[in-house]
């Protein structure tokens, strides 16, 4: 019996894991508790000399000791500063507005800024209970279908998850020993692939279903011209010419992949923003506007969140800045532009310290028990095992990417990202890369995928977030004064299915067409080692006379 324990020590460990987490007691406990008696009954058996234990304060202080994990608490911080200051309530009531009467156009604009939300928070509770608490009540108030609603509402949130900034990409980026910066780069067009396939779907539902997503009602449609048109059409061409505009100024420069998206963008609302201030500055002195209220309130309300992208990813992905640096000019800029909309209080940025404090106090107590539990491991060859058994799967690198993916998506029914993050990825990353995986690509494979476990039902954090803000019963709505049902718990369950679908369908997209993620190697130097030549320089020297001495001088 101790013969087998010892031989199979390393799937005893991780099984025993497993049932201290099913039991319910915090990763982070379970993780260093499970570490540190496999370690005491490792020196008991003789698998190793009980000085291995004493890499464990060196490998802690690792933790403490990382640059790149203190992005964590400046993007966390940066986006709960811009979720209390108004930020998303503003352009949910001015996008909402864009789309008008067009079947699915709340749905549409939740998608649209729960994508901008996702680029300037990162923060996937931020994104779910703002926009729930703002354009919930209006879907409500409508008449669309709860399910759809309250899917498109939490599936959005999500989407702070694999967009840049996002949290996971940079514990994933740490976990594999990768660059964030990378990371970042080759999960951008995966991102917004993946935000067109939520819209898809309400396109796919407003056509199937009218009566589920209808269009808002004339009345309801605000910023009107003195004519009672819309001011649509200055809208486009002030849109057309931006991203003409931008795509010129950046065609001759020597970007690629994310970098020529993010720049051309970048220059595209610069544009506009000008266009725009000249627009108000005309009309103030001269009450002549070239622009209607529609395209000047577009502009004004969407600039500002895109200017923080550019702020924060821009300087990213040309390398001006590292990923903290990054973290550390988007908290600046998040508290500035809180500050331009007089919404920057005392109170808020306490409440956002502290959520701040929690959050990454969070993630590195899960760290901290996650490097406990891999000294211990390691020293029982567990990460052998773990690399024999997955490379010996049938399929080669597909059948790799299969298992891994199935096995992660059962594992995200009961863990969240954080925790798969420290707890499953070690172990898979050197896997993936003995048999020849890019680990970035790999790694926003995993992403996508762990997008999912806030989407489960029953344990999907992104449906308790909305089921927190949902209201449960019936209500009167304040502005028509009608009786409105509340949301179930079910309605929410079955309404976040279709997306947990689609996302896993955009994992399979990612594994088919890795060019989706590969392009983030489209600026890198590449050498040819076989053309590689070195040439020693012919040094002249002078003739030496074997006949005298040699001389010291």
């Amino acid at each position: 019996m101790t013969a087998f324990f010892i031989d199979n020590m390393a799937p005893i460990m991780f099984i025993a894991l497993v049932v201290f987490l099913l039991l319910g007691y915090p990763a982070a406990f379970s993780l260093g508790a499970v570490g540190l008696l496999f370690g005491f009954i490792g020196i008991e058996m003789g698998q190793f000399a009980p000085d291995f234990m004493q890499a464990l304060p060196q490998r802690i202080y690792g933790v403490m000791s990382n640059d790149t994990l203190l992005a964590v608490p400046f993007f966390t911080f940066m986006g709960l500063v811009l979720e209390r200051s108004g930020m998303a309530e503003d352009l949910l009531d001015t996008i909402g507005q864009l789309f008008g009467t067009v079947r699915g156009g709340l749905a549409y604009a939740v998608i649209f800024v729960g994508a901008l939300l996702a680029a300037t928070t990162g923060v996937v509770a931020a994104s779910v209970i703002s926009m729930g608490l703002i354009s919930l009540p209006i879907m409500l108030r409508y008449g669309y279908d709860r399910r759809v609603a309250s899917g498109v509402i939490a599936a959005s949130g999500t989407l702070a998850q694999i967009i840049p900034p996002s949290l996971v990409l940079i514990v994933m980026a740490d976990q594999l020993g990768r660059s964030v910066g990378d990371m970042y780069e080759g999960a951008f067009i995966p991102g917004l692939v993946l935000s067109g396939m939520y819209a898809l779907y309400v396109f796919i539902v407003s056509i199937v279903a009218p009566k589920a997503t209808p269009g808002l009602p004339a009345e309801a449609v605000g910023f009107r011209e003195d004519n009672g048109g819309r001011g649509l059409t200055s809208l486009g061409i002030l849109a057309v010419a931006s991203g003409v505009f931008g795509y010129y100024v950046m065609r001759k420069s020597d970007t690629h992949g994310a970098d020529f998206v993010v720049l051309t963008m970048f220059s595209g609302i610069l544009f506009a923003f000008a266009v725009a201030v000249i627009n108000w500055i005309i009309d103030k002195l001269t009450g002549f506007r070239f622009l209607s209220r529609m395209a000047q309130q577009t502009t004004f309300v969407m600039v500002p969140p895109l200017f923080l992208i550019f702020l924060v990813l821009g300087t990213i992905f040309i390398g001006v800045a590292t990923p903290t640096e990054g973290g550390a000019m988007g908290a600046s800029g998040a508290l500035l532009l809180g500050l331009m909309k007089r919404r920057l209080s005392w109170g808020l940025i306490t409440q956002a310290v502290e959520s701040t404090a929690k959050l990454s106090a969070f993630v590195i107590f899960i760290l901290l028990g996650a490097r406990v539990f891999s000294l211990t491991f390691y020293g029982v060859s567990g990460h052998i095992w773990v690399e024999h058994m997955l490379t010996s799967l049938p399929g080669g690198q597909i059948g790799f990417l299969l298992f891994v993916n199935l096995f992660v998506f059962v594992l995200a029914f009961f863990l969240d990202f954080f925790e798969l993050a420290f707890i499953v990825i070690p172990l898979l990353g050197p896997a993936a890369e003995h048999i020849g995986i890019d680990l970035i690509w790999f790694g926003v494979i995993l992403g996508v995928n762990m997008q999912t476990s806030f989407m489960h039902p029953p344990f999907g954090f992104a449906l308790f977030y909305l089921r927190s803000v949902a209201p449960r019963e019936a209500f009167i709505d304040r502005l028509t004064g009608k009786r409105t049902e509340g949301v179930t718990t079910g309605q929410i369950y079955w309404g976040a299915i279709p997306f947990v679908v689609i996302q896993v369908i955009m994992v399979v997209m990612v594994i088919l067409f890795p060019a989706m993620v590969m392009h983030y190697k489209a600026g890198q130097t590449k050498i040819d080692i076989n053309k590689v030549k070195i040439e020693i320089p012919q040094i002249d020297m002078p003739p030496l006379d074997l006949n005298q001495p040699p001389s010291f001088k």
